[in-house]
């Protein structure tokens, strides 16, 4: 399988380095000129460059500007997309055209689980009728810099946990567009952006990050939780973000799916 990636990060880089089976990387698109020698000359941060190449599937690592920018590029190359950034489907326009131009193309749209589990089971008793779903993120206060966050409180002097957001997944993925597209993720997977609650906390008291899923429907009840170690690379991301990736990038060349 030819394979493309946007984003060369937290993420990216651990994808690269699995070095998976039946996968070959072809290109990886970066946001600023890098030394391609160093990587096996696959490194551009030329777009024409990049999508000069013949892709069976390209995955977004890069964030909701990059879903943006190239989108639409990667269906009319024929190839299926992967997206991390599910936060940036907050806009229901450029979720129309994406899901558009991946019909006209006959390829896919992929949400990977990334770094949230239970997707399986939300989307399986959404079938049934959901009545609510809640997802709640903690994160130690550092993972809320660079974010409206610091308008809201003093993340140096928490000393308590601090609730920074308590609304509709539509508009926190939006506030918060590097820190809870797993939100999002959810919200598309189960009842929609707007009926979906997401609980955004900076918690002092925390080392990791945790995220809890609550739904509520015809199937019955189910809670979900995950308390996860933090990449080493980006505060505001947990190293299972990567792993699932790897995860998801095998399986769209491998002979056996666990999960689908």
């Amino acid at each position: 399988m030819k394979f493309g990636l946007i984003g060369y990060g937290a993420i990216g880089k651990h994808v690269e380095a699995a070095g998976l089976e039946n996968i070959d990387l072809v290109s990886v698109l970066v946001r600023r000129p890098r030394d391609a020698k160093d990587h096996g000359g696959v490194l551009t941060h030329e777009p024409d460059r990049f999508f000069a190449h013949k892709f069976d599937a390209v995955a977004e690592c890069a964030g909701h500007e990059a879903v943006r920018t190239h989108g639409q590029r990667v269906f009319e190359g024929g190839a299926d997309f992967l997206v991390t950034s599910v936060g940036a489907f907050t806009d229901t326009a450029l979720f129309d055209r994406l899901l558009a131009a991946a019909k006209a193309s006959g390829k896919r749209l992929i949400l990977p689980s990334a770094g949230i589990g239970a997707l399986d089971i939300l989307s399986s008793a959404a079938v049934g009728g959901l009545e609510s779903v809640t997802v709640t993120v903690r994160k130690d206060p550092s993972a809320w810099k660079g974010t409206i966050a610091e308008t809201l409180v003093d993340l140096d002097s928490l000393k308590a946990p601090h609730t920074v957001f308590d609304g509709p997944v539509r508009e926190g993925a939006k506030l918060y567009p590097q820190n809870v597209n797993i939100s999002a993720a959810a919200a598309i997977a189960g009842i929609g952006l707007d009926r979906t609650r997401v609980v955004i906390v900076a918690d002092p008291t925390l080392t990791t990050h945790i995220v809890e899923l609550e739904a509520k429907g015809a199937f019955g009840r189910f809670t979900f939780m995950e308390d996860v170690a933090v990449s080493e690379e980006n505060r505001k991301t947990g190293k299972l973000v990567a792993m699932a990736m790897v995860k998801s990038v095998r399986q769209l060349a491998s002979t056996l799916v666990v999960a689908a």
